[in-house]
């Protein structure tokens, strides 16, 4: 890996001595890789975890060896984690966020930030995760699904239609911005033969006009977090003197994790004092280049206040269809504002309104209502507790009848009519049991076929 000149010659302006220990960090060793734990559906450290290191900066965090633990492993598919570059778990953490802060992560593919800062609501208040590539939005919508949040809403919008639809609305913002991806060299090497410094320069300027429609959206008393994956000073630092120079009510506050180094104003030829914000050097912590700046905004915010729940005759038939399944299927009953986007029927968190919007997921898909029946979704099987069915299937990560069950293949078991499929306590599916065999409901585009 040859690191571009005129990357050389900045990084040795901004580090000094310290550059040639960067630079074996960049060129002889290998990323950082992590996984981190989702408090949802994980309360312990599972025996795998046993002996890892803890990422520094987030509680959930640990470093593992990605080739040891595949991604069709049934904790995995079950939402028990996620897996994430170590740097990337200190921007959720910086937000400080609480249960029941509605959040907005605005750029949020492939959905690492989304689903820890969604598991730290523990199921109150609100999220959505917007992306604008609709590929990459559908990606996020499967891994906001699979950590089994009950209170997320996916769109596929620009940040200027959603500044247009939701005006100092969000307590906590997330802009993990597009940036020049400098800080990935070592882990995406194609990212050196795309660099440019002219393309940092333009990266920065498309940063400030996502800031500027992420910035209307904050309550008065809310705190905005900026992130990217550079080490470019004009797309942090850069960046941030911009919001300090345009938006007065905004100020940068502390961020106190472990392992960070101070950003810096001489980076950008500035007398501001940029300590607040905080970088991840490779050669200084385990993690690949990252930035990141907490931002509060002066004021106090007026707390929304969601409509009284008006279902029209469609939604009311639906409804009326899932109490049905729920009272012979579930031991819990779901409330709050339904509604029916064709014949799936949704609860949508808040009773958000989501009218004029490019909806990828409109909140927890409950099922589809078909020919008089429902049939319960996926994403409401990871959602719920093992204690929430009525019914349930027990089985192992190494039971054989795991495997069978993730490639799609009929189980025995005495359950009779619709359970959960449970994997160490951790809810993987539904099937519907008959005549001591469980017909299997696992979604087809998940099934695994080398397993």
């Amino acid at each position: 890996m040859k690191l571009p000149e005129k990357f050389i010659q900045r990084m040795k302006s901004m580090l000094g001595e310290e550059y040639p220990e960067f630079e074996a960090a960049f060129l002889n060793s290998a990323p950082a890789e992590g996984l981190r734990l989702n408090p949802i559906k994980c309360s312990n450290i599972p025996d795998f975890l046993k002996n890892a290191q803890a990422v520094p900066w987030c509680r959930d965090g640990y470093y593992v060896n990605k080739s040891e633990l595949s991604g069709n492993h049934p904790y995995h598919i079950g939402g028990m984690f996620y897996f994430q570059e170590p740097s990337a778990m200190a921007v959720a953490e910086a937000a400080n966020i609480c249960p029941g802060d509605f959040v907005l992560d605005l750029c949020a593919a492939p959905g690492g930030k989304a689903t820890q800062a969604g598991a730290k609501l523990m199921g109150e208040g609100l999220i959505i995760a917007n992306e604008i590539i609709s590929s990459r939005a559908c990606v996020l919508a499967e891994n906001i699904q699979r950590f089994g949040l009950r209170n997320a809403i996916v769109t596929n919008e620009s940040p200027h239609r959603l500044a247009e639809k939701f005006p100092e609305f969000f307590d906590k913002i997330i802009v993990d911005a597009p940036c020049s991806g400098e800080g990935m060299f070592r882990k995406e090497p194609q990212a050196i033969l795309e660099w440019s410094q002219e393309h940092t320069f333009s990266c920065g300027e498309r940063q400030k006009k996502i800031i500027d429609s992420a910035v209307k959206m904050l309550k008065k008393g809310g705190t905005l977090v900026y992130s990217t994956c550079t080490f470019a000073p004009c797309e942090n630092e850069g960046v941030c003197e911009y919001v300090l120079e345009n938006y007065p009510d905004m100020h940068l506050a502390p961020i106190n994790l472990p392992g960070l180094s101070d950003g810096k104003g001489e980076y950008i030829n500035s007398d501001k004092d940029f300590s607040y914000t905080k970088r991840i050097f490779p050669h200084k912590a385990s993690g690949e280049g990252h930035f990141l700046a907490v931002f509060c905004r002066d004021g106090e915010g007026v707390k929304y206040t969601p409509a009284p729940f008006m279902p029209d005759k469609q939604t009311e038939a639906a409804l009326k269809l899932y109490r049905e399944f729920e009272k012979s299927a579930l031991s819990v009953s779901l409330h709050g504002h339904f509604r029916l986007f064709g014949d799936n029927l949704y609860l949508v968190p808040m009773g958000i309104k989501l009218d004029k919007l490019k909806i990828v997921r409109g909140g927890l898909h409950l099922g589809i209502c078909k020919k008089g029946r429902f049939e319960p979704s996926h994403a409401l099987a990871l959602a719920l507790t093992p204690e929430d069915f009525s019914a349930v299937h027990n089985l192992t990560a190494i039971s054989p009848d795991t495997k069978k069950y993730l490639h799609g293949d009929v189980i025995e078991g005495d359950a009779v009519g619709w359970c959960g499929i449970i994997c160490d306590g951790l809810p993987i599916g539904w099937a519907k049991g008959s005549g001591g065999t469980l017909k299997n409901h696992f979604p087809k585009g998940l099934r695994l076929n080398n397993i």
